[in-house]
């Protein structure tokens, strides 16, 4: 995209390729980037309650920005990264985020239910009272992170990584933890 971008038809939803743009100096608060394609795009910014729907993430950069209470419902999100992000109360749920990196994410309160995070390294991730019932948390890594009163409710942790993790209040029923540190 050679042409300058509008913050405003941005946070309208007016301009959805923005594929390789550094978003990072713009205030995107409650921007609607519903189908949006910002693969490769640089997002540390804030975006809470921003609705990325349906949006192609791949390859994105959303290291500590803030995406708390955004919608990422159906994105693309193969290579994202995630990395400090501050996604308390956010929707992730149903999505494929095998080997995302959400190291040291804020996540209390989010919903992850159904979601694909084998592989993803969730160290030092504080997930407390977040719902990842029925999600696949195979081989990920969970060192350090704060489960405190985590739904895990028929998840996979198989051969997961799961050590030093605060686990008080940890919901486990019909859990697979086969192969993982907590077997």
């Amino acid at each position: 995209m050679n042409q300058t971008v509008d913050l405003t038809d941005i946070r309208n939803g007016q301009i959805k390729d923005l594929a390789g743009q550094d978003l990072s100096a713009m205030e995107l608060t409650g921007a609607n980037l519903t189908g949006a394609n910002l693969s490769g795009a640089t997002l540390r910014t804030n975006l809470r309650g921003a609705d990325l729907t349906g949006a192609n993430l791949t390859n994105a950069d959303f290291r500590n920005a803030d995406l708390r209470g955004a919608i990422l419902a159906d994105i693309q999100g193969k290579n994202l990264s995630l990395a400090g992000a501050f996604l308390a109360g956010s929707v992730l749920s149903h999505l494929d985020l095998t080997g995302v990196d959400l190291r040291g994410c804020d996540l209390r309160g989010a919903t992850l239910i159904g979601t694909i995070l084998q592989q993803a390294d969730l160290s030092y991730t504080n997930l407390s009272g977040a719902d990842l019932s029925q999600a696949d948390l195979e081989e990920a890594i969970l060192n350090g992170a704060i489960l405190r009163g985590t739904n895990l409710t028929d998840a996979n942790l198989l051969c997961a990584y799961i050590e030093q993790a605060v686990m008080e209040g940890t919901v486990l029923t019909n859990t697979c933890i086969e192969g993982s540190s907590l077997e």
